[in-house]
């Protein structure tokens, strides 16, 4: 490829090489401004080109992670051997997380609400570092912006339907909220078409694969991330327990896991990670198994994690008040005459450290749809307090007919008794 090094006209290049000829109507001096426009542009296929035409065989490995360990840990642990220093340092840093996580759950839900955000704001910085480093686009115009920005446009759709959905009485309350709940689709595309715009202009010539394989790569962490966690926030709307039992039982699996394959692993699990045994699995699997139990049990005796997050207009706030419905409610069922048999015998005697935040939270965002469908299917039915709430935004005239509908509908199957005209 031809390079305009000199702007001389005709001479010899650096190097002793031959400048390239002067361009069909222009003269062996050229114009400046010209040549360098020229030059600008060479340099930025040059610059890209390459990295464009690459082949997977050709993507560099991720650099390791820097150790992050506090240094007060790494003087206390200083005798210790890596195995039982890795030990030690999980361990504690496990404790003060659960501990954290404790008080957060004592401070309420829109706590737990600014804790899923967090996390999945440090999640999608994880990803998509991945992605710049593979494909080394740190100078990709505009792409790091535009990323963070594609973020929070999909955080304002979601959040924006989830308030719309759960809080319309709150809504309908506060004047500066109506605009942007009533426009709010039209709003969430109006930005997410700014962003591509603004994508669109920012392609660069003979880089257009490059920036395609980020643009999607921002799109898939979007909907790995931003996706399961909006299932999260629905989840713990429904009832803080269908936050906390999935979340805690694969903090469990993780925790048992560990302690299982430290203490009796063996036997290696996968190949993607080496230090997970079957042992390790193994006692995760029932130890899970046992733990969702008991937490469902516990939890289940209390209103404050059964009942849905609502707003109740008469005191101006939000609350979790109801009656458990008779899901949370002990049960007896009769079990088939094989498993009676089995079950007559006597089993009873029979983040440094963790990787990174997405290494904790993968499963919590598998688990979140798993939760999420399994609500939706079996345990959700008509909400009252939902309907009220649609029904309070509606206009005067909508009402008196729903109400005029529904007092017929009472009177024909003999609830109310009709009203006698004198």
């Amino acid at each position: 490829m031809w390079e305009l090094r000199h702007r001389g006209g005709g001479g010899p290049g650096p190097g002793g090489e031959a400048a390239a000829p002067p361009r069909e109507g222009e003269a062996a001096g050229g114009d400046h401004e010209t040549e360098s426009t020229s030059d600008k542009e060479t340099d930025i296929d040059d610059r890209y080109g390459d990295l464009d035409s690459r082949t997977d065989s050709d993507i560099p490995e991720i650099p390791p992670s820097l150790d992050r360990t506090p240094e007060i840990l790494k003087k206390a642990l200083s005798g210790l051997s890596s195995r039982w220093k890795n030990w030690w340092i999980r361990g504690i840093l496990t404790l003060t997380m659960i501990s954290l996580f404790f008080l957060i759950i004592y401070m309420g839900s829109f706590m737990l609400m600014l804790l899923v955000l967090s996390i999945q704001v440090k999640c999608f910085h994880e990803i998509i570092t991945i992605g710049y480093r593979v494909y080394h686009s740190y100078d990709l115009p505009w792409f790091r912006t535009l990323s963070w920005y594609f973020l929070l446009c999909v955080n304002y759709f979601f959040y924006g339907e989830t308030v719309a959905d759960y809080f319309a009485t709150f809504v309908q309350r506060e004047e500066q909220l109506q605009f942007l709940i009533r426009y709010h689709r039209f709003i969430s595309f109006a930005l997410y078409l700014a962003g591509f715009c603004m994508f669109v202009l920012s392609l660069v010539k003979k880089h257009y694969r490059l920036q395609f394989y980020m643009f999607a790569w921002t799109h898939v962490t979007l909907l790995i991330t931003v996706t399961q966690s909006h299932l999260v926030i629905q989840n713990l709307f429904e009832g803080m327990i269908w936050f906390l039992v999935p979340i805690s039982s694969v903090i469990c699996n993780d925790i048992a896991a560990y302690i299982f394959g430290f203490f009796f692993g063996r036997t290696p699990l996968i190949k993607l990670s080496p230090k997970k045994t079957w042992e390790g699995f193994i006692g995760g699997f029932f130890s899970t198994v046992i733990f969702g139990f008991i937490a469902a049990y516990l939890l289940s005796k209390y209103q404050y994690f059964v009942c849905p997050v609502e707003y109740r207009s008469d005191v101006n706030s939000f609350v979790t008040e109801c009656e458990p419905s008779e899901l949370f409610q002990l049960q007896s069922y009769s079990l088939p005459p094989f498993l009676k048999a089995v079950l007559r015998r006597d089993f009873a005697n029979t983040i440094p450290g963790h990787g990174g935040i997405m290494d904790r939270f993968d499963c919590q965002y598998l688990m979140a749809t798993f939760v999420h469908v399994y609500i939706t299917s079996f345990i959700r039915g008509p909400n009252p307090s939902k309907v009220l709430q649609q029904l309070l935004v509606l206009q005067p005239e909508q009402q008196l007919n729903i109400y005029k509908t529904l007092k017929t509908h009472l009177i024909e199957k003999g609830i109310l008794q009709p009203t006698l005209k004198v």
